[in-house]
């Protein structure tokens, strides 16, 4: 008798599996689609380069920071993303003093302030945390009465998987979803059926999929999964 050993995909929520979905070299196509997605601008990424995630401690007792991935696009803007799964309450102190790292470290002593680029920090919660209904909230320094930008070099996005049911009704035809539901149906359940329709049109699901399936089927990465998990 032959036994069937059925295995089910990992969960792209977990750190080091999003990491290896949306952080290697091989697999840039797909962080390039994410962010894209997610800053949605006119002018769209078309290059990232990606960096050393561990962050230089200034002083021999400074705190050691790693981040789950860090990037530079072809617009020279510095970008940070964060998956959280568990709630710590302290994603605002945490990201604040995420972005102001990856800002200050842009130049060195002497060097010129206008060298500092757009630095952004993306944060993807698998909580609810802020106190509306909205799943993506983006923030940028404000003057507070009249709404006046200062500037764009500070942005700080908040993406909260659980309020995606609650705000959005996913279409039946997914050529309707915006580029960013789609990606959040892929991190929420990948493996549901609007997800395998999305692999047949959308390379860069298509490609996550695959990658996602890779790790799972590799004994060493499930053990570190459930250790991790």
């Amino acid at each position: 008798m032959i036994k069937v050993v059925v295995r089910t995909l990992l969960d792209p929520k977990i750190d080091f599996v999003f990491k290896k979905i949306f952080g290697a070299e091989n697999n840039k196509s797909v962080l390039i689609d994410f962010l894209n997605a997610v800053m949605n601008d006119k002018d769209p990424i078309v290059e990232v380069e990606l960096k050393n995630t561990d962050m230089e401690k200034e002083f021999l007792d400074s705190k050691f920071s790693r981040l789950d991935i860090k990037a530079i696009t072809d617009k020279k803007e510095h970008i940070n993303i964060e998956i959280q799964v568990k709630n710590e309450y302290n994603m605002i102190q945490r990201t604040l003093y995420y972005w102001s790292r990856m800002y200050s470290e842009q130049i060195g002593n002497g060097e010129n302030y206008n060298k500092l680029q757009r630095t952004i920090c993306i944060n993807i919660l698998g909580f609810k945390y802020l106190d509306n209904q909205e799943y993506h909230n983006v923030y940028r320094l404000k003057e507070v009465k009249r709404n006046e930008e200062l500037t764009d070099l500070m942005e700080i996005h908040f993406i909260e998987l659980p309020k995606f049911d609650e705000e959005v009704e996913v279409p039946g035809e997914n050529k309707k979803m915006d580029a960013l539901a789609k990606w959040i149906e892929f991190l929420r359940d990948p493996e549901s059926n609007i997800v395998r329709e999305l692999e047949l049109e959308d390379k860069a699901i298509k490609k996550a999929k695959d990658e996602l399936y890779r790790l799972s089927l590799d004994d060493k990465e499930r053990e570190r999964y459930r250790i991790r998990e």
